[in-house]
């Protein structure tokens, strides 16, 4: 069956392609010769057989894709799983998409927004249960749900050293005022029943604080070793990968750092608490729209800008170190899709290799620009003394992949032991 693109996903292309113009030749003359495309074969996801389970210790890739989750081993043939079924293909199913994150406990968070528009979309809270992949299952156990400025689209997530929760969510796709939010989340994360038919999907509420309320087209997060957020924003006017550092509240009232309240009602940061700037810029090495950042294994920044196929790396301080994907020479968008893909959602695993999750962007006469007909992909990239390899398939025909999470342990067990 056909299903309906993630409104995240036609947000985020959309947003992309009215800066690409403008910035996607700039790059100051430093840009380096794109490396060589993956000579690798097609790799289309395989069912877990007992030829294909994945050592117990391998790290997983989670992965959404058409709705789905998908559990990938970087192990030899990616071994996979579907981990969660959408709802138009199961009817105990749930929507999932964006960035996939691992609270302790072995609690897995990402967008879900089963039923909309008549439940509000947010992010769902799920025990991850089972010792290896091929017995993994999710349970949900949770959601948090904001009130929105405009559209409600989510995204990004990623946890603080004090076990808080920030996460992402779009606003304004194309034109209007930059709307999109950062907003912080408290533990406790579960509790209440699933409901379907409940607009919170019948879970209690989750304590919460906004910290921004004013981002153009915000993406993919990481958190650095001193709590300090990185968010990509694909849109003028805050364009770029943005910083925010300072004191974060811990609460959702005035005496935890939240002392305001937003147009909606809901608690808003205390002023001057955590501040916010333009940390790279767009433009500059071909960095059209960025969109999602991942850190690096010393400390630096992995950020893709998804409309012409670039993912570019940065140091600790944002300068400018390398490219580690472009389209070879030449090469276009059009009915057929780049080569190394268009790359959304980043992931770093534990051995420094850099996951991305590729849209399958295609600029079609005949349909548009956006991601076309299981043309998407999720890919690794390798690196050797500091070099980027041709990209590797995990997998491909894929729908709308968008987000991504790696966690380092083969089972929900494991998981949970190293957090």
């Amino acid at each position: 069956m056909t299903r309906l693109r993630p409104r995240s996903l036609v947000a985020v292309v959309a947003a992309a392609a009215l800066v690409a113009a403008a910035a996607s030749c700039s790059s100051d003359g430093q840009d380096a010769a794109p490396p060589p495309t993956t000579t690798a074969p097609p790799f289309t996801v395989p069912p877990v057989s007992s030829t294909t389970v994945a050592p117990p210790d391998a790290p997983l890739v989670f992965s959404p894709e058409g709705n789905n989750l998908w559990a990938y081993a970087d192990a030899e043939g990616f071994p996979a799983q579907e981990v969660a079924t959408n709802a138009d293909d199961d009817p105990e199913g749930r929507d999932l998409n964006g960035q996939v994150c691992l609270l302790p406990g072995g609690l897995l968070v990402a967008g879900e927004d089963t039923g909309q528009p008549d439940v509000t979309p947010g992010w769902g809270i799920f025990q991850l249960e089972g010792d290896q992949l091929g017995e993994l299952s999710v349970n949900q156990v949770g959601k948090l749900t904001p009130t929105y400025q405009s559209h409600p689209d989510n995204f990004g997530c990623a946890v603080l050293s004090t076990g808080a929760l920030v996460t992402t969510d779009i606003g304004n796709e194309v034109t209007g005022p930059a709307d999109g939010q950062l907003t912080v989340w408290f533990p406790p994360f579960t509790g209440g029943t699933l409901d379907p038919d409940a607009n919170n999907a019948g879970f209690a509420p989750v304590a919460h604080c906004k910290v921004d309320i004013g981002l153009a087209t915000p993406g993919g997060i990481a958190v650095d070793g001193d709590d300090n957020v990185y968010v990509g924003s694909a849109r003028p006017p805050t364009a770029g990968v943005l910083r925010f550092s300072g004191d974060w509240p811990t609460g959702p009232d005035a005496a935890d750092g939240c002392g305001r309240t937003d147009p909606t009602g809901e608690p808003l940061v205390a002023v001057g608490a955590v501040e916010r700037e333009v940390f790279i810029a767009a433009g500059p090495h071909r960095l059209a729209a960025p969109h999602s950042v991942a850190l690096t294994a010393d400390g630096g920044f992995y950020v893709s800008s998804v409309v012409n196929g670039i993912i570019n790396e940065y140091d600790a301080d944002g300068a400018f170190v390398q490219r580690v994907l472009a389209p070879p020479a030449g090469e276009e968008l059009g009915a057929e899709p780049f080569s190394t893909g268009t790359p959304l959602g980043l992931a770093t695993g534990p051995d420094g290799s850099l996951f991305y999750a590729d849209l399958g962007l295609v600029a079609d006469p005949a349909t548009g620009f956006g991601p076309g007909d299981q043309t998407g992909s999720v890919r690794v990239i390798r690196f050797v003394d500091g070099e980027p390899q041709p990209p590797e398939v995990v997998a491909d025909d894929l729908d709308f992949p968008d987000g991504l999470g790696v966690f380092p342990a083969g089972g929900a067990g494991g998981i949970a032991s190293v957090l």
